[in-house]
C-alpha cells in the first residue's frame, strides 16, 4: 500500500508530494553518478505543513518523509518513491529510522536546548539512508527563541537534510521561517472519507465508524478514538448533558466544577502511567541503590524530571478540556442548525432529543454568543488563565445566552 493511502481527502498534496519525492530521488540518484540531475525540481530543502486538526499534517509529513527514504528496486522500472512496504518506507512510518527524526511534544512549548540538538542532527550526513529528515509536528510550540534557532539551519541547510514543520496555520510560524519553506495546505477530510479510513485500516464497524466521523466532523485522530475508546465516548457523552444543566447558578458551578475535574483525571490518569516509569528508568540509569537511595549529586536531574512532568500533566488537563469545549461547540452548532432550517447534517445525532429542545427554547442570536462563550473560555485557556475560573465564567454564559 503506498504511503499516501493514509492522506484522506488529500489528492492535490499527495500529488505534491509525490513529484517532489520523484525529483529528491533523481537527486539522490545522479548525485551518485548514475543520471543527469533534473534541471527543474519541485524538492526543496522545508516544507511547512498546515491545515485544521485532525486534517492529516503529520501524517502527511510521515508519509513525505517515507517516500524520500523509500529503496525499493521499482524505482529503477520507472515506480514512485513511497511504495509502502520497503524497509525505507517501514521504518520511516514507524519511527525506527536512523535517518529520519520525529519530534512532537507533551509540553506546552519547545524550548531553545530542544531545538539546538535537532539543528546539530541536521547539519549530520544520513547515515543509512537516502535523506537527513527532521519532522517537527508541533512548530507552532517553538518559543520565540527556538524559532531563532531552527531559523539558522532553514536558512544554510545541510545538502542532504529536509525540514519537515507541522502547524495549524502559517501565522503560528515565524514570518522569516515560513518565508524559507514551502507551504501545503491541507483541508478537513470529508466525513465519508475518515469513516471509510477507519473501517479500511482499523477494522471498525461501519456505523460505529460513521458515526464517530459524524460525531467528531472529519477529525480523523479523534474520530478513531472515539470509534475505539469506550471512555471516551462516556466523557463526550457527559459534556453534550452539560447545556441542560445551567439552568440555575449552582447548575453551572457544578457542571464547570465536573468538567475541570474530569480532565485533571485524565491528566492524572496518564501520569501513573508514565510518570512511574519513566522515574524508574532513570533512578536505574543513575544507579540508584537498593531502597530507592540515590547517588550524590543527582538530585537536580530528578528535579527536572519532575518539573517536565508536571508541565505535561498541564498541557494534558488542557487538550482534555479544549476538546470538550470542541465537542460543545460542535453541539450549540447543531442547535443553531435546527434554528436555521438548515439541511446540514447534524453532527450529533444521537442527542436530537436535547438539540430540539434547546432550538425551541432559544433564539439563534442567543446560540451564537454560546458560542462566542465557548471560542472565549478556549482563548482564556490558552492565556493561562485559572481553568475553573474559565470555564465557571463559560457556563454562566451560556446560561445567560
Amino acid at each position: 500500500m503506498p504511503v499516501w493511502d493514509d492522506l484522506v481527502g488529500q489528492d492535490k498534496v499527495s500529488e505534491q508530494l509525490a513529484a517532489a519525492a520523484r525529483d529528491a530521488d533523481a537527486q539522490v540518484t545522479a548525485a551518485a553518478g548514475a543520471t543527469a540531475a533534473p534541471e527543474a525540481s519541485s524538492m526543496t530543502h522545508a516544507w511547512l505543513f498546515t491545515g485544521p486538526p485532525g486534517s492529516g499534517r503529520s501524517t502527511a509529513a510521515r508519509a513525505f518523509a517515507a517516500a524520500l527514504q523509500c529503496v525499493s528496486p521499482d524505482r529503477a522500472l520507472g515506480g514512485v518513491p513511497g511504495c509502502g512496504f520497503c524497509d525505507g518506507c517501514h521504518t520511516s512510518l514507524v519511527g525506527t529510522h536512523s535517518d529520519v527524526q520525529i519530534v512532537r511534544t507533551d509540553l506546552l512549548s519547545i524550548g531553545v536546548k530542544e531545538t539546538r540538538d535537532l539543528v546539530r542532527r541536521a547539519q549530520m550526513s544520513p547515515a543509512v539512508g537516502r535523506w537527513q529528515v527532521i519532522v517537527l509536528e508541533d512548530a507552532d510550540r517553538l518559543t520565540e527563541g527556538a524559532g531563532n534557532v531552527l531559523l539558522k539551519a532553514v536558512e544554510e541547510p545541510a545538502p542532504r537534510t529536509v525540514w519537515l514543520l507541522c502547524a495549524p496555520s502559517i501565522e503560528d510560524v515565524l514570518p522569516t521561517i515560513r518565508s524559507r519553506c514551502r507551504l501545503l495546505t491541507l483541508r478537513t477530510p470529508p466525513v465519508e472519507a475518515v469513516a471509510d479510513l477507519l473501517v479500511r485500516r482499523d477494522g471498525i464497524d461501519p456505523e460505529v465508524a460513521a458515526a464517530a466521523a459524524s460525531a467528531t466532523q472529519g477529525h480523523i485522530g479523534r474520530a478513531r478514538r472515539l470509534a475505539t475508546d469506550p471512555r471516551a465516548r462516556e466523557r463526550r457523552a457527559a459534556v453534550l448533558r452539560l447545556p441542560l444543566r445551567v439552568d440555575d447558578v449552582g447548575g453551572c458551578l457544578r457542571a464547570a466544577q465536573e468538567l475541570v475535574d474530569t480532565a485533571s483525571e485524565d491528566a492524572k490518569q496518564l501520569a501513573e502511567e508514565v510518570d512511574v516509569k519513566e522515574t524508574e528508568e532513570l533512578k536505574a540509569a543513575l544507579g540508584a541503590v537498593q531502597g530507592g537511595r540515590m547517588p550524590r549529586g543527582t538530585a537536580g536531574v530528578m528535579k527536572d524530571l519532575e518539573d517536565r512532568q508536571k508541565r505535561r500533566r498541564t498541557r494534558t488537563q488542557r487538550d482534555s478540556l479544549d476538546l470538550a469545549l470542541i465537542d460543545l461547540t460542535g453541539f450549540y452548532r447543531d442547535v443553531l442548525a435546527l434554528q436555521l432550517g438548515s439541511r446540514l447534517a447534524l453532527a450529533n445525532a444521537d442527542s436530537v432529543d436535547a438539540l430540539e429542545r434547546l432550538a425551541r427554547g432559544g433564539s439563534p442570536e442567543a446560540t451564537l454568543r454560546r458560542i462566542d462563550a465557548i471560542a472565549a473560555c478556549r482563548e482564556a485557556l490558552d492565556r493561562n488563565v485559572a481553568p475553573l475560573l474559565a470555564v465557571e465564567a463559560m457556563t454562566m454564559a451560556l446560561r445567560a445566552g
